[in-house]
């Protein structure tokens, strides 16, 4: 079976200003949510070239550690975990539209079910920095 493809010519392709995205405030959100994924990105390249780093040793591991605590890379990291919350909360918000939490026949409300995923990414980001802070200390 093959079907007819239309004439390209004659497809209707609408012109976009390259700032479309700054039109309407729901179309930026979603360009930052988009850009936040990119700073996670490097951020984990930056991770496993850490991890690597530790395999070549004390010396080569504080070197690196070393350029990791200057004050750039120390606003990177703090933009990234801002992307990071951000790409998380929006991520329960969507959660809630897609996947909706019935009990009984009712459906639990969106703004209750983001409430408890962002409570529980609370509590264990607290658990796992008191072990973190416990282990090191």
């Amino acid at each position: 079976m093959s079907a007819v493809r239309p004439d390209k010519s004659k497809l209707f392709y609408r012109k976009l200003p390259a700032s479309w995205w700054l039109s309407k405030p729901s179309y930026f959100l979603f360009m930052l949510r988009e850009l936040s994924s990119v700073f996670i990105a490097i951020f984990l390249v930056v991770f496993l070239i850490q991890i690597y780093q530790l395999t070549r040793g004390p010396e080569a591991y504080a070197a690196f550690a070393q350029k990791l605590s200057s004050p750039g890379w120390i606003i990177f990291n703090l933009i990234t975990f801002l992307f990071a919350l951000y790409h998380s909360i929006t991520w329960f918000y969507s959660s809630a539209i897609v996947l909706p939490l019935r009990i009984g026949e009712r459906e639990m409300p969106r703004n209750l079910f983001v409430a408890l995923n962002v409570g529980v990414l609370a509590v264990v980001s607290l658990v796992i920095l008191v072990l973190f802070l416990a282990l090191k200390g």
